[in-house]
């Protein structure tokens, strides 16, 4: 039997009297990549903020490796945190740091230590990701969008996190790179035995990079599956969300 790694049992979280989770249930194994889909509102990004202990739920439970972490605090939450590795959705570097700090920063905290080896290691985590040592002493704002999104992955990588995050990986990028950063993200959750969680309205993403997906709607997961069953679900919510169709019973 697989190993679950993340375990949301029951989640729940309301703004302003509207349930946005509504009873979460969801597994994610071992160095499975699991990817959630869903419309803009249904509650996505509040998963993760809430797994990320960002969020605290109004009910429910999160297990993480049988570790109860709803309520973690101080010292217990930044060890959880510390398994945790981030992609966000507009890459988020520093434009004040050359890439090496920006891809070092988790390891480092921003402080300037140990900079021969921070640059190794940033150097080594940008080869991974297909980036040349040149870049090494850029800014971000000298990088194409695709560049960018490729150190930021380098930067969640370097501290070789148990977990990774990804929040719309291939959000403002044109097919072909963002084909090239699913590629990534395949093969570094294969290299690493890292476990994914990657939240995304890109149905061609979420085909290559997962290994299951489930869909959020109205606060539940309301499917979940193979990839290979994605657009053969059996579940008109999921046919007329892959199929991007206007009429159907998502209004």
């Amino acid at each position: 039997m697989a190993e679950a790694k993340i375990v949301l049992d029951g989640l729940s979280k309301s703004f302003a009297g509207r349930a946005v989770l509504d009873g979460v249930n969801l597994t994610v194994e071992k160095g499975e990549s699991l990817a959630i889909i869903g419309q803009s509102g249904s509650g996505k990004s509040v998963t993760l903020k809430c797994i990320l202990g960002l969020l605290q739920p109004d009910s429910g439970s999160i297990l993480l490796d049988g570790e109860e972490i709803v309520g973690a605090k101080g010292a217990r939450l930044e060890r959880i945190r510390a398994k945790f590795g981030m992609l966000f959705q507009g890459s988020a570097l520093f434009d004040s740091m050359p890439i090496w700090r920006n891809v070092t920063f988790a390891l480092t905290h921003g402080q300037r230590i140990d900079g021969a080896r921070m640059r190794k290691i940033a150097e080594e985590n940008l080869e991974r990701v297909g980036l040349p040592a040149r870049i090494l002493d850029l800014r971000p704002s000298e990088l194409s969008g695709g560049m960018q999104k490729r150190v930021a992955l380098a930067r969640a990588i370097a501290p070789r996190p148990e977990i990774i995050f990804f929040d719309e990986p291939t959000t403002g990028l044109d097919p072909i790179r963002a084909d090239v950063i699913n590629d990534l993200i395949v093969s570094l959750v294969d290299d690493l035995g890292i476990t994914a969680l990657t939240i995304t309205h890109d149905m061609a993403s979420a085909r290559k990079i997962a290994h299951r997906v489930a869909m959020l709607y109205e606060g539940k997961i309301i499917w979940r599956g193979p990839r290979d069953r994605l657009y053969d679900s059996g579940n008109p919510y999921v046919d007329q969300f892959v199929q991007g169709r206007a009429e159907g019973p998502i209004q």
